[in-house]
């Protein structure tokens, strides 16, 4: 059976990838940090049909978990790789302790940086092998400013691109695939505390949709995978509006109109 391994796997669009591919067979190995939602989530997906679903509880932005994941990777290199795991920072950059920035690089690339060098060098070897690095809409422009979220996700497109072109991965049936997905129905807002209370309906994707599409994209052979007829627009308006326009229409995380932030209370 074809052997899947996806971080962030307990909610959201990690949960959706991991109910998708169990549900074609393949044996699944589950990575984040509560080992008890893993394990209700590896329970339920034997259930409906995965070869096998293993948890494992890893805190990826930690240098040593993930030096141990990534040392696992290498010696059982999966066939497919989903570097889902990520967060947000609900403050602007001047804002926020230096170490929670860190902590964010940490994770939303140090830890794809490595665990994709741990699989490529086998995958190559032996010509085969997928790689999807979920990125997001707001890395492609001037959408969001004042964090330092879209330009850590801005560096999975730039890694995605550079590798994925690259010959020997071309010549070798290797493929990397960046999704690009928009606001997501997940529960990394909450967690993050960040409110969403402003956004409107129409700006809202389904994650199960958005594995569907992305896993069908993987196989058509696409490099970047945004899902959405709506947030293709969008991405293409972030790549081609002029930065003078899109400051003005895009939100600022340090302004005081900013609408992430909930409000403080007025006593």
């Amino acid at each position: 059976m074809p052997h899947a391994v996806i971080t962030g796997a307990t909610s959201g669009i990690g949960l959706a990838f991991a109910r998708h591919l169990a549900a074609e067979g393949y044996d699944l190995t589950l990575i984040a940090r509560t080992r008890s939602a893993l394990e209700d989530v590896a329970s339920v997906l034997r259930r409906g049909g995965a070869g096998r679903a293993t948890p494992w509880s890893a805190d990826l932005a930690s240098a040593t978990d993930s030096a141990e994941v990534a040392d696992h990777l290498r010696a059982q290199t999966p066939d497919l790789l989903i570097n889902n795991a990520g967060t947000l920072i609900p403050d602007p950059f001047p804002d926020h302790p230096l170490e929670a920035e860190e902590h964010l690089l940490d994770l939303n690339v140090r830890a794809v940086l490595r665990l994709t060098h741990a699989v490529l060098p086998t995958m190559l070897g032996r010509g085969s092998g997928q790689i999807i690095n979920v990125s997001s809409f707001c890395s492609v422009g001037l959408s969001a400013m004042g964090s330092t979220y879209p330009a850590s996700k801005a560096w999975l497109n730039a890694f995605g691109q550079s590798l994925t072109h690259a010959h020997r991965l071309r010549t070798r049936n290797v493929r990397i695939m960046t999704l690009l997905p928009g606001f997501t129905r997940t529960d990394l807002f909450a967690r993050t505390q960040w409110n969403t209370s402003h956004l409107p309906t129409w700006m809202w994707l389904d994650s199960d949709r958005v594995a569907a599409v992305a896993l069908r994209d993987l196989r058509r052979g696409r490099t970047v995978c945004v899902p959405g007829r709506r947030y293709r627009v969008v991405t293409w308006g972030l790549r081609h509006l002029p930065p003078a326009l899109l400051r003005h229409a895009g939100w600022d995380w340090s302004a005081p109109r900013h609408l992430w932030r909930t409000p403080p209370t007025v006593e």
